[in-house]
């Protein structure tokens, strides 16, 4: 159980640390709409693009008839149509977050220097 003093966002993104989610686990995970983990998620996204040591990953939807890849999408939700097939089985979107494992340079050369 996550603890109830941690803000929606930092809980999803507890929740994303290292495990790949689609948005409909998470809100199963949290007891929350579905609708309300998407509205989080460009917020998560924009506040670990400053952060060197998290980066947010995105595995694309993809339609199950034709296996077409939605590669450039902006949105983080799931479409409601291919473009190649027209067809509406289309698998949702997962997302995770990795932790960096690699200092960064400016430490390694203060270490080189002493």
């Amino acid at each position: 159980m996550l603890p109830p003093e941690r803000t929606m966002r930092q809980r999803i993104i507890d929740l994303l640390t290292d495990a790949r989610m689609s948005s409909y686990q998470l809100a199963q995970r949290l007891g929350i709409p579905e609708r309300e983990v998407e509205g989080h998620l460009p917020h998560i996204v924009k506040s670990l693009a400053r952060d060197r040591w998290r980066r947010f990953v995105l595995e694309p939807a993809t339609c199950l008839d034709c296996g077409f890849v939605f590669r450039n999408r902006s949105k983080l939700t799931r479409p409601g149509r291919c473009p190649a097939c027209r067809s509406e089985q289309i698998s949702a979107p997962r997302y995770s977050i990795d932790s960096a494992r690699v200092k960064p340079q400016c430490l390694d050369r203060d270490a080189s220097n002493e």
